[in-house]
């Protein structure tokens, strides 16, 4: 009789094209569907707040998808090094599979790998999330791309591999499992997650629903995607983050049953999935994407001393800048902010309050839902100048002429701050030309004492 195996789920809440529990399947035996929250190996970084409330909701409905077929989802905590091979030896499982990630935590997987496999555990692990993993996307010389356009060209020349079968059934084994409310993921003092239960129902089914949503209502509009008022974007990017949906069922979607206008947007769409490819192939090669500079050379920049009251006013949609406020409050209230105005709130703190971009990438990774690893780090970094492909320092967002290009009849200002215009709204707390001054300033004395 074949021995049961352990599917250990992480950034992949899903059931449909998961290739980890197809292979699985299709090894026979029993399944023991585990997800491991690991706060405590050093490589792990604890998810921010709004993740957390995210993940909740989506090993909620992940149980109930695997409980339909017959399954059980497994929660346990603690250190990957040693939870999986004690759960394994409670099930008396022969294997362990899992889908590949790319981060810092590939060294758990590494060594997790090896002392599974001294103790005759087979181990496998699968290509899931991306439609290309990082080392077979690369120049001629076998380096990471630095650049997008080329990368992408050389990516899109590369075949996507099938979509994984769902398992038609799951047979269960009674292992102890931790109860997830005593995760305590949920905030509770204070509640603060009233508008993300507003706007989001997290789970594969919505993930799939979101996707049909947007190939038949949205996809044809999405060329109008930079305005922040209309709903034209996929906001797929928490189903993503969280593997609810995978980039590869995207992809055989939008090169479906489409007509010339919707591959045409499809296309567009897709380029920004090759972003997220990109970004993930520059965090395989700098696993600490998050804390160090991609460019070294702005080790060398003269960040300002954090202002409180400035940080606090950026933060909490206070500035008097009302783009960069209808964001701030955007992401407060949903847990998501449009693609155009996160550039913008990112510039404004970076280049017009010249706080280092560290700081920025914290408080979005704390309070985003689709907080990525590979992309909340490199989006800061794209817009300090510090990244791969990065926009130059110098390119400094004027909040106020994107406000007039992107927002052209208020809408979206009007809808987050609904204030703007009266005396209760706050007057600016810097002036942005005199502060772009002095980013550029600033940027001039690094380009002279670390010219590369």
């Amino acid at each position: 009789m074949t021995s049961p195996t352990v599917v250990w789920l992480r950034d992949d809440l899903r059931v449909d094209d998961n290739p980890a529990l197809a292979a699985a399947a299709a090894r026979g035996g029993a399944i023991v569907v585990l997800y491991l929250l690991d706060e405590a190996s050093p490589e792990s970084r604890p998810l921010g707040g709004a993740s957390r409330w995210w993940l909740h909701g989506s090993l909620g409905a992940l149980a109930d998808a695997v409980a339909e077929r017959g399954g059980r989802l497994t929660l346990r905590r603690g250190a990957a090094e040693t939870v999986v091979p004690r759960l394994v030896g409670e099930a008396g499982a022969g294997a362990v599979y899992w889908n590949r990630r790319y981060g810092a935590s590939r060294e758990v997987d590494a060594r997790l790998k090896q002392r599974l496999r001294d103790d005759d555990v087979e181990v496998r692990s699968f290509a899931a999330n991306l439609l290309h993993e990082p080392w077979t996307v690369q120049t001629e010389q076998g380096a990471p791309y630095r650049v997008f356009t080329p990368f992408w060209r050389a990516a899109q020349e590369r075949p996507v591999r099938a979509l994984a079968p769902a398992p038609d059934s799951m047979h269960a084994v009674e292992v102890e499992s931790d109860d997830l409310a005593e995760w305590t993921l949920l905030p509770t003092a204070p509640d603060w997650a009233g508008g993300l239960r507003e706007t989001w129902t997290p789970g594969e089914a919505a993930a799939r629903d979101s996707l049909d949503d947007f190939v038949a209502d949205t996809l044809g509009d999405y060329h109008e995607r930079d305005r922040p008022e209309l709903t034209v974007t996929s906001r797929l990017s928490p189903r993503l983050r969280f593997g609810e949906v995978s980039p590869v069922q995207v992809w055989h979607r939008l090169n479906g049953e489409l007509d010339d206008a919707g591959r045409r947007n499809a296309g567009k769409f897709l380029s920004e999935l090759g972003w997220r490819e990109f970004n993930t192939s520059i965090l395989f090669s700098t696993p600490d994407l998050a804390t160090r500079n991609y460019r070294s050379s702005f080790d060398a920049f003269e960040w300002a001393d954090p202002d409180p009251a400035e940080l606090d006013a950026w933060r909490h949609g206070r500035t008097g800048i009302p783009l960069v406020d209808a964001g701030m409050r955007e992401l407060w209230h949903t847990g998501y902010m449009h693609n155009r105005v996160r550039m913008v709130t990112a510039s404004f703190l970076v280049k017009n309050l010249l706080t280092d971009w560290r700081v920025g990438e914290q408080w979005f990774w704390d309070t985003l839902v689709d907080s990525d690893e590979a992309n909340n780090a490199a989006n800061w970094q794209w817009v300090a100048g510090s990244g791969a492909d990065a926009a130059p320092f110098f390119r400094v967002f004027n909040p106020e002429l994107q406000r007039t290009k992107f927002d052209p009849h208020g809408r979206y200002v009007r809808r987050w701050v609904p204030e703007y215009g009266t005396p209760e709204y706050p007057e600016p707390i810097v002036d942005l030309g005199e502060t772009r001054r002095r980013a550029l300033a600033a940027y001039e004395r690094m380009r002279r004492t670390s010219p590369a």
